[in-house]
């Protein structure tokens, strides 16, 4: 057996009716955070070049994706080798230059070119992009998906008057002021028992929403 399908059976282990009470209880919704707080500290090995640590962090990172998978696994939905296959199959399709014609790409630009204009060609998953705001990663941590909808408001000059919160505190907000502000703000939604993450989440889905009504009602 290997190392990967001893993985997979321990945590199907884990999730067996008899297993672990934490691990059986949890979805696809509760490991979300999770998988962020992963991924920022294998993140912190790689800008430390902490090769060694890496290891362990990637292997926490794995263990993720065979969460999730056997997660869907367990409904019905697809297994961890569906997973691997597809995107074995994407990079296969996305890389013809090595597997299909070898046409000859002598730059990474020239691959990343080739790689968007195949990606251009194929089916997309997921909702369809409708509204006025370009597509987003969904998952993008909270604070960094609020400053990207905050920039598209900006750059599209969209009507956000009374949407968007005024900022409390000083003018001239200086970083430290910022890191104290947003840090009290975290202390004070552990205190209340609020993720703050999903706070976060909510308003700029909540904004977002608000601003495309706007923009379609002055079409």
């Amino acid at each position: 057996m290997t190392p990967i399908d001893e993985l997979r059976q321990t945590m199907a282990r884990l999730r067996a009716p008899d297993g672990c009470p934490w691990d059986r209880e949890q979805t696809h919704q509760t490991l979300a955070r999770c998988l962020i707080d992963e991924c920022s500290e294998l993140l912190d090995t790689i800008d430390r070049n902490d090769i060694p640590h890496m290891r362990e962090e990637l292997g926490d990172v794995l263990i993720q994706v065979v969460f999730h998978a056997q997660l869907a696994a367990e409904r019905g939905d697809f297994n961890f080798d569906d997973v691997a296959r597809e995107i074995n199959d994407k990079l296969v399709r996305r890389h013809p230059h090595v597997f299909g014609d070898h046409t000859k790409l002598d730059t990474a630009g020239e691959v990343i070119t080739k790689w968007e204009q195949i990606k251009a060609t194929e089916k997309k998953n997921g909702p369809v992009q409708t509204g006025v705001f370009k597509e987003m990663p969904p998952r993008l941590p909270a604070l960094l998906f609020a400053e990207a909808v905050m920039k598209q408001i900006e750059k599209k000059s969209l009507p956000a008057d009374g949407v968007v919160p005024a900022a409390s505190g000083p003018d001239g907000l200086t970083e430290a002021e910022a890191g104290r502000q947003l840090f009290a703000l975290a202390a004070a939604c552990r205190r209340a028992g609020v993720d703050p993450e999903m706070a976060l989440r909510q308003e700029c889905n909540r904004v977002m929403h608000d601003v495309e009504i706007r923009v379609l009602s002055r079409a």
